[in-house]
């Protein structure tokens, strides 16, 4: 059986290649920046928030291909009630850094599932992340030297490269925290026959 994945997210795509599922990635050309504010302005909960955003990824990329399965995916960084996007710039990045350094932080990555232009599954996972006390100067060494990679990443790094030396604890399933909470999403198509057991 093939897929769709409502993201533009290589490492999304990636991960659920690994897995062996038959997926292909269908940008699903939603402004998250104003769907986003507008859940803020509402005081919605960052859980909810992400939840909302994947299904609205999966809603619209459904609607152009209504027989197939889509994965709509989308992931949030709440530190408190803030929720931190993707950074503007170099300076945005090292201000997110300096916010988040010797706090815990969560990331909560949330699935939906569309099947026949219907919302037919959930998950949001969550994982709590805590930095460590960096300087300035190596704050701004960091983005330098990782900008290209970092520039589409909430928080402004990634754990699977040198952005796992940032942090001193991680309490939370791995997947989760690249964004797809991808054990979750087998143990679902299992039950649903769409994968082996």
């Amino acid at each position: 059986m093939s897929y769709l994945l409502a993201s533009a997210s290589l490492i999304r795509l990636q991960l659920l290649r690994a897995a062996n599922l038959d997926v292909t990635a269908v940008a699903p050309r939603v402004d998250e920046d104003a769907a986003r504010d507008a859940l803020q302005a509402e005081a919605a909960y960052p859980r909810d928030v992400a939840d909302t955003l994947a299904e609205m990824k999966a809603r619209k990329v459904a609607e152009r291909h209504p027989t197939q399965l889509v994965i709509g995916c989308d992931q949030v960084l709440s530190l408190g009630e803030r929720i931190f996007t993707k950074p503007a710039n170099r300076e945005d990045a090292i201000e997110q850094l300096q916010s988040l350094r010797n706090r815990t932080h969560r990331l909560l990555s949330a699935i939906v599932v569309y099947e026949n232009t219907e919302p037919v599954w959930r998950y949001v996972g969550s994982a709590d992340l805590t930095m460590i006390d960096l300087s300035d100067h190596y704050l701004s060494d960091y983005v330098d030297r990782n900008w290209d990679s970092i520039r589409h990443a909430v928080g402004c790094y990634k754990l699977e490269e040198e952005g796992v030396r940032l942090f001193s604890d991680i309490r939370g399933d791995y997947f989760t925290i690249l964004g797809l909470p991808l054990l979750p999403l087998l143990a679902w198509l299992r039950t649903r026959g769409m994968i082996a057991a």
